[in-house]
């Protein structure tokens, strides 16, 4: 078997057409749970158009089972992983009453990273032309990302003319020349490997593969948030990933592999308790920010055996809290000493969101506030998906905004920059009046 390159190893998904509808299934698959969700995409009224938001989303089907054979954010157990995908995906498309052939993929772990690319071209007319633009991207796409990582993401954050940054639409502006600079967002290679040939396995073909925390911004951030700078954080369980979004565009993403399912282990191992009975502690009632009411609530505690003789135990709540309270301060202080060394910590304003099921403990956003709010801000909320109709109930929290986000992307696809689709575009007789017109006819319709 051929081993493709970076560029080619992510499926990349075509630009949406505002003036078509469209059935889209999108899976996130998390370290805790698989999310299948299948929507209708129906293009909205110019007068009612969202920013970045060109079609209604309208959710068909839903389904989400526990993951098992995933850790990380990543497979561990391929036959394992497959069996909580298939299940996930059939229950949404019974709900739904479709079948789908593909998906939209979310990707948490693979040590995501980003790098800049910086390019410049000279201007043969003084106007900016659609060529132009085409020709300063595929000069910042020619770069060398390390060896085993893939591309997930190319998308061009802004231009300059003549040196003068922060151009947001270039087309038709006079100068002699052009730059851009490109944001690109990597994952580990085998990670996307065995991520996209587990999703397969289940003979689903794969559209596109979207990080995370990308996703979330897409569906928890509003308008303004984005414009103004805004550091969003998805707590997932296998991982823990941040997106820095400002001026309407993603600038920075990362993660780290320590997560939810790591606060369950230390309450598990704390309190001498099953990973299940200490997970249902841990979402019933914990937190990090204690009370004096919480040395006289008592929690029961189920042994860890199943020995009839070892009888459940009683202990303060106060307990739980101090076991859960010194690893988020940890995930939270290694999300900020990696904003603050990626430089980009001063890009974020004064705005934080929170995502992903262990925001929610009580106090988490508060916490959050003291420990980043020196170097990233202060004004700290938890996020939810925003603009999408009839979504359930039980799927309208934090835990599902990266889900929800799946469903935004295709809307904005078209704002990546792939020098590989591209090429392979052009490829033959691709100056014919036909190849122009078939082409024409691809992106329009």
């Amino acid at each position: 078997m051929s081993v493709r390159a970076p560029y080619d190893i992510v499926p990349k998904m075509r630009p949406l057409s505002p003036r078509r509808s469209g059935v889209v299934g999108v899976l996130e698959i998390g370290t805790s749970k698989i999310v299948c969700l299948i929507a209708r995409l129906k293009p909205r009224d110019a007068s009612m158009t969202l920013r970045r938001r060109s079609h209604a989303i309208e959710v068909l089907g839903v389904g989400h089972t526990s993951a098992h054979g995933i850790k990380g954010g990543t497979v561990a157990d391929m036959e394992r992983a497959e069996h909580s995908i298939r299940r996930a995906v059939d229950a949404a498309e019974r709900m739904a009453g479709a079948q789908i052939a593909s998906v939209i993929v979310s990707m948490a772990g693979g040590r995501l990273g980003s790098e800049h690319f910086n390019a410049e071209v000279e201007l043969p007319e003084p106007a900016v032309a659609e060529g132009d633009i085409r020709r300063v991207l595929d000069a910042a796409s020619a770069f060398a990302v390390g060896d085993g990582r893939a591309v997930l993401h190319a998308l061009p954050v802004s231009y300059t003319i003549d040196g003068v940054p922060g151009v947001a639409e270039p087309r038709g502006m006079l100068g002699r020349r052009l730059g851009v600079d490109l944001h690109v967002i990597t994952a580990d290679a085998s990670a996307v490997r065995n991520l996209l040939l587990c999703v397969e396995r289940c003979h689903l073909g794969v559209e596109a593969m979207v990080a995370a925390p990308y996703a979330a911004a897409l569906s928890a951030l509003a308008d303004d948030e984005s414009e103004l700078g805004t550091v969003l954080i998805d707590f997932g369980a296998g991982t823990t990933t941040v997106a820095v979004v400002v001026n309407g565009h993603c600038v920075h993403v990362d993660g780290i592999a320590v997560g939810g399912q790591h606060i369950t282990n230390d309450v598990a191992r704390g309190l001498s308790t099953r990973l299940a009975d200490a997970e249902r502690l841990k979402s019933l009632h914990g937190g990090v920010i204690a009370v004096g009411a919480d040395e006289r609530e008592m929690l029961t505690v189920p042994a860890i055996s199943e020995d009839q003789r070892d009888l459940p135990r009683t202990v303060p709540k106060s307990r739980l809290l101090h076991i859960i309270r010194p690893r988020v301060e940890e995930i939270v202080e290694l999300i900020r000493d990696r904003l603050v060394a990626s430089g980009h910590a001063a890009d974020a304003g004064r705005r934080i969101v929170l995502t992903g099921g262990a925001s929610q403990l009580t106090g988490h956003a508060e916490l959050v506030g003291q420990i980043l709010g020196p170097q990233v801000g202060s004004l700290v909320r938890v996020g939810r998906p925003l603009g999408i109709s009839r979504l359930p109930e039980a799927v309208r929290g934090a835990s599902f905004a990266v889900a929800a986000g799946l469903l935004v992307y295709p809307q904005v696809a078209g704002l990546e920059h792939f020098e590989a689709r591209r090429r392979r575009v052009s490829q033959g007789s691709s100056d014919g009046y036909f190849s122009r017109v078939g082409h024409w006819l691809r992106e329009a319709f």
